[in-house]
């Protein structure tokens, strides 16, 4: 794909495209392509390669029309087929076992996954990248990245109960970050917080490698009865296709073909007019009408107008029902009656949705939308031409096969190489580098990783959300994993988490993609939940890079994999290519979203202590694995080695013993080891309450043969901080045992900010928690503030 530049702007190929329409005629309709075979179109302008020009010609057995041609680029575009993904992809859907398919309702292919969670409920989760419009305008892009993935929910047949987000930035220091932080948190605050949705948790990152292309990956979890649940298809042959949300204007144009399937340039932000613009009060309208309708049985099938617009919209639904539909795209309602048709395709205008609707229920679906003034068009109905049939002004401008837009497009099995680089990097490990030994310094250390940016406390940012909205939120920020109860009298309840480490992936991929699953696995089940469901956003370089596609293999064989040992399905997710600035791609990060179910959220365990006396036990055990660690990159500015190895099967012992834990009410508090290993889970879980702690290491060190700094700083996996009420100390050990999984006692809650509450590791140093605090909590503030 070509570089986004300062100069494509003021040629816009949308506008090219409408008035390459006009240029001899006012309407390109399919009779005037069939008679003009020679006339030259702005295809490559549109992000089409030639070859693909060239099929497209052959399916139809002419050129295009414009407004075909303006379908095809945005529905063959990266974004929207996945055609350079598929191949990989489908390992998702091999590699299951009978125990993965048991509970999921909804997999891969809908606009997002469901899964049964008992007593006549079920959730839908998904999560989906908005990265490109994210830098180019950070307010807007952050803030329609929430609208999509909540529209998508809706056209679940769900309530939109929680969202959550998945941020990288470039490095805290650089002074374009400051926008993009300020645009981004301020668009996600904006758009849920008038939406009247919890965010309830995430993670933000900073790193220079995202320094120009920052990571937006929104995520938005609903709830639904069994009966409720709707899927995206157009059957029934007579049916009625209605538009209905808000009208559609110029802005979006092209966004999926133009913005995110391309690379930017290093000449900075551009494409502005590609960037969606989102109205949350106009989306929570809709959310209720939507409901409405789906209680009163008036929808057939639905489908949320996100990427590609009507173009996705009529083709997907088309697609996936009886092969045929009729569209007049002049019944589309206009924001700007100037648009051209090719526009009002191509448009990404938000807040809109598409069902399908029989035609005795057409009067009480328009009572409703009237009820809720939300504005309402007949465009069609379905057919059983198996063609997809649009006219405007009186004539036919689009005739085509919608599966030949919509599922049938090109799929690439692009070429892959070893990065020339890997092994020099891989040699390179971090068990050289000098550590501490001294009281004095590890303190130091302690403190610095602490107040680092990646490991600061985050509420600048989370404060800005409302996490408490709607009254069912039973654990958000700053703990493990985010907690929603779904019925109030049972007290059934989900919980999510989000979890990439691009430093890991970088250094191996495979690896990287498990270690992702395996935390968001883990801290789903510190929060005392099962482990259900999985979704992923797969950011990645362009795919044009075989190094690229040789990361992006083994990070979908590292997570397939892992999945299947795990057995949690991967029930939707996104693929996000040409992250990268010129010819440097971003550090592969997979996010992973993992879903899991509480019997009762008044069983839930918090990340930090709240009472005095409790006995804190490690769970697992500790290597010398620094390699890729928050302390490594932190203090020694060094990335290289192998990251850190992960035994699945054990990840999955850890989490049923936690389960059985919470739900016997053994443990109180409970905190997973991951970036910056003990010290940070030590230093996290005495802030989360300002309770301090008293902690020894000697045994720790000479059970697993490791020296003080790598048994306060290595990021081993299959490890967790929890803290036990003393009565409780001998079931919880038999429970330990009777899985025979590792622990040992490495300290005990003290102290609280009326007697002096401290972080204390006997006999090396002690760091008063109001000295703790305030390095932790100052980061970004005095970045950002």
């Amino acid at each position: 794909m070509p570089d986004i530049t300062p100069d494509s702007i003021a040629s816009s190929p949308v506008i090219d495209i409408a008035a390459e329409a006009a240029g001899s005629f006012a309407v390109d309709t399919v009779v005037r392509a069939a008679a003009t075979p020679e006339r030259e179109q702005p295809y490559a302008a549109l992000g089409l390669k030639p070859d693909e020009y060239a099929r497209i010609r052959e399916i139809l057995g002419r050129r295009p029309t414009s407004g075909e041609l303006a379908m095809y680029s945005v529905m063959w575009s990266e974004h929207c087929s996945y055609k350079s993904s598929k191949v990989w992809l489908r390992q998702f859907g091999e590699k299951v076992s009978p125990a993965m398919k048991k509970n999921l309702m909804v997999g891969m292919g809908e606009n997002a996954g469901v899964i049964d969670v008992g007593e006549g409920w079920a959730v839908t989760f998904k999560i989906e990248s908005h990265n490109h419009p994210s830098y180019i305008e950070p307010f807007q892009g952050a803030a329609t990245g929430v609208g999509g993935i909540v529209r998508d929910i809706i056209s679940m047949g769900a309530r939109p109960v929680a969202v959550m987000d998945a941020l990288r930035f470039g490095a805290i220091d650089d002074a374009d970050t400051a926008r993009v932080v300020h645009g981004v948190v301020g668009g996600i605050s904006f758009y849920g917080n008038c939406l009247g949705l919890p965010n309830i948790g995430g993670e933000t990152w900073f790193d220079p490698v995202y320094q120009a292309n920052p990571l937006v990956n929104a995520l938005a979890v609903g709830v639904l009865r069994h009966e409720d649940l709707h899927l995206a298809n157009a059957r029934g042959v007579g049916n009625k296709v209605v538009l209905f949300g808000a009208r559609t204007g110029g802005d979006g144009i092209g966004g999926a073909s133009i913005l995110a399937s391309d690379t930017f340039s290093a000449g900075g932000p551009t494409k502005r007019p590609a960037v969606q613009v989102g109205d949350p009060f106009a989306e929570k309208v809709l959310i209720e009408c939507c409901l409405e309708l789906f209680a009163g049985g008036l929808v057939e099938g639905i489908q949320d107008l996100g990427a590609a617009g009507i173009s996705c919209a009529t083709s997907e639904l088309a697609s996936n029902g009886d092969g045929g539909m009729s569209i007049d795209l002049d019944a589309v309602l206009l924001r700007d009656p100037s648009l051209t048709a090719e526009e009002i395709l191509m448009s990404e205008s938000q807040e809109r949705m598409m069902a399908i609707v029989r035609p005795e229920q057409l009067e009480g679906f328009l009572a409703v939308t009237g009820k809720w003034d939300v504005e309402t068009s007949v465009l069609g109905e379905v057919t059983d031409t198996g063609r997809l049939q649009i006219d405007w002004h009186g004539q036919r401008i689009v005739d085509v096969d919608p599966r030949t837009v919509a599922v049938d497009g090109p799929v690439y099995e692009r070429p892959i190489a070893y990065p020339s680089w890997l092994d020099a990097v891989n040699a390179d490990s971090a068990a050289s580098l000098p550590r501490p030994t001294g009281g004095a310094e590890l303190r130091e250390q302690v403190l610095a990783l602490a107040g680092s940016a990646n490991l600061a406390d985050k509420s600048w940012i989370t404060d800005q959300y409302d996490r408490y909205v709607l009254g069912n939120t039973a654990l958000s920020f700053p703990d493990d994993g985010g907690m929603v109860r779904i019925d109030e009298e049972s007290g059934l309840g989900f919980a999510v988490a989000t979890d990439a480490n691009g430093r890991y992936c970088y250094l191996d991929p495979y690896q990287g993609a498990r270690l992702a699953l395996a935390e968001a696995y883990r801290n789903v089940a510190t929060t005392g939940a099962t482990p259900v469901g999985v979704s992923d956003c797969l950011n990645f370089g362009s795919p044009e890079n075989p190094e690229v596609m040789w990361q992006f293999s083994r990070a979908i064989e590292g997570l397939a994999d892992g999945c299947l040992e795990l057995e949690v399905p991967v029930t939707g997710g996104n693929v996000s290519f040409y992250n990268q600035t010129g010819d440097q791609p971003i550090h592969p990060t997979p996010v992973v979203a993992v879903l899991g179910v509480i019997a009762d959220v008044a069983r839930r365990v918090p990340s930090g202590w709240q009472d005095e006396g409790h006995n804190l036990y490690l769970l697992g055990t500790t290597s010398l694995e620094l390699d890729g660690s928050a302390w490594a990159g932190l203090l020694h500015g060094h990335l290289g080695g192998r990251p850190p190895a992960v035994d699945l099967g054990r990840e999955r012992d850890l989490a049923g013993l936690l389960s059985a834990g919470a739900k016997e009410e053994l443990i109180a508090a409970a905190h997973d080891l991951a970036d910056g290993g003990l010290a940070q889970a030590l230093a996290e879980g005495c802030l989360r309450f300002g309770v301090g702690a008293r902690a020894w290491i000697g045994e720790l060190c000479e059970r697993d043969g490791v020296d003080a700094a790598t048994a306060l700083f290595s990021e081993s996996t299959g490890r967790v901080l929890v803290a036990v009420p003393r009565d409780e100390d001998v079931r919880f050990l038999g429970l330990c045992e009777g899985r025979n999984y590792p622990v040992l006692r490495i300290g005990v809650t003290d102290g609280t900010a009326s007697t002096g509450a401290a972080l204390e590791l006997q006999d090396l140093f002690r760091i008063e928690l109001d000295e703790l605090r305030g390095t932790w909590s100052s980061t970004l503030p005095a970045h950002f503030a």
